[in-house]
């Protein structure tokens, strides 16, 4: 395997290379189904070291919502006085934002740095790692060389197969479990079983919106114990308000009343339910008041219910399955009564986009723009039309997502306008870079 190494390795020289790999989240389900394993991944740690074993973990998985809980976890983690690693995915602009310490993605240097004593470490393999393999193998080499005391690692695909699952989580969490990733699963009960998967040996299990059928698959797993949301723990009387949210939370160690959750849509309540639950579990007790509030109240999560522009609104939501665009249309009736929305949809081939599209079609929108983003997978803006005027949206195509975004922008300038983007996060990620090229003081905040 040739990386091209240089003397010194850049950030720059190692996105290029890391650029230079196979990345599956870029395309779709490979022809032939190759079998799956992670003696590929375990080798290159192995060639690192093994620093998956050196920091206690807790693992995410989910069809949706473990970002936002990943991001919660790790922020009550920091109020808690803890150095916290956080390892997410897809980014939105940088891949710098996957890898986080205290609050901080990693910084280009280190990027450049790390990656490349991790190209380095591969480079002898015979099976030539994929992309989303290096990184992890960064995310897991960079906690470890930096001491962190929990490392919050979120799955990339399903679960059991995906590199992360190389380590052994002390907390496993599962968000949710729904329609998506079927090209790789075969069912529901495929995915409910693929993410059980992540679950070790004496590790504690934190089950969030997961349907009541699949409780045998998750009792199934050797976790010492299993909660599960609305049984064990629960969001209480959760209501918006001008910052996000704010309501209470009943945990098996305490009540906590009256939280604010700096981030918007209504089921934010049940992931900070699950972060909660998932924290107590680690540390073994209930957490102090101003270690919530401090915590709930500091959590950013890109891309889900964020408001990026006021006037005209524009709100960006990585809605890209059925059961997403239901809670987005739930939240959007809740957090943003009366508006009428031009939406600029984008959709990747082995997402259910007639669903999603299902699931809004009883929003008032006044518009929506198909388009498609710079991916070989995207859907053809075209089909997204089809699909959406099936479904009574008075829909239209544009060239990219610039031009989406800029139409967008113009529909809704009079009184009362908005726009929300929803989609594919690759598809958020170009309409935030249009809209921070149009105006810089409406970026990411």
């Amino acid at each position: 395997m040739k990386w091209n190494q240089p003397v010194k390795w850049t950030y720059e020289s190692a996105w290029a290379a890391l650029n230079n790999t196979v990345d599956l989240e870029k395309q779709t389900m490979p022809a032939g189904r190759p079998v799956p394993s992670l003696d590929r991944m375990r080798e290159l740690a192995g060639r690192l070291g093994d620093p998956h074993r050196a920091v206690p973990l807790i693992h995410l998985t989910g069809t949706n919502g473990k970002t936002s809980t990943a991001r919660i976890i790790s922020a009550l983690l920091g109020a808690a006085g803890l150095r916290v690693g956080l390892y997410t995915s897809p980014h939105l602009e940088r891949v710098n934002e996957r890898l986080v310490v205290d609050g901080r993605p990693i910084g280009d240097e280190e990027f450049g740095r790390c990656v490349g004593t991790v190209l380095d470490a591969a480079a002898p393999m015979s099976g030539r790692p994929t992309f989303f393999e290096l990184l992890t193998a960064t995310a897991f080499r960079w906690f470890a060389d930096l001491a962190v005391d929990v490392a919050v690692v979120e799955v990339g695909l399903l679960g059991r197969w995906d590199a992360t699952n190389i380590a052994d989580g002390r907390v496993a969490v599962v968000t949710s479990i729904g329609a998506d990733h079927l090209d790789y699963a075969g069912s529901m009960a495929g995915v409910a079983r693929e993410k059980a998967g992540i679950v070790k040996p004496g590790s504690h299990l934190v089950l969030g919106e997961v349907d009541p059928r699949f409780d045998d698959i998750f009792a199934r797993t050797p976790a010492t114990d299993v909660l599960r949301l609305g049984r064990d723990f629960a969001a209480v009387a959760g209501h918006p308000d001008a910052a996000g949210r704010r309501g209470g939370f009943r945990t098996p160690q305490a009540r906590y009343d009256d939280v604010r959750l700096s981030l918007h849509g209504s089921y934010q309540d049940a992931n900070a339910a699950c972060a909660l639950a998932a924290v107590e579990t680690f540390v073994g007790h209930s957490l102090p008041d101003v270690v919530v509030r401090t915590g709930l109240g500091g959590v950013r999560a890109p891309g889900r219910l964020e408001i990026v522009r006021a006037q005209p609104l524009c709100v960006l939501d990585g809605a890209h399955n059925p059961a997403a665009g239901a809670a987005l249309a739930r939240s959007l009736r809740e957090e943003f009564p009366g508006r009428e929305w031009t939406v600029v949809y984008g959709a990747l081939r082995g997402h259910d986009y007639e669903g999603t599209l299902a699931e809004l079609r009883h929003q008032p929108i006044s518009s929506l723009i198909a388009c498609e983003p710079a991916s070989p997978r995207a859907i053809r803006a075209e089909h997204l039309v089809c699909a959406a005027r099936a479904r009574a949206m008075p829909a239209h195509a544009a060239s990219d997502v610039g031009c989406a975004v800029r139409h967008a922008l113009r529909d809704a300038a009079g009184p009362g306008g908005a726009i929300l983007v929803t989609g594919s996060f690759y598809h958020l990620a170009e309409a935030r870079r249009t809209l921070t090229a149009l105006d810089p003081t409406h970026g990411m905040h």
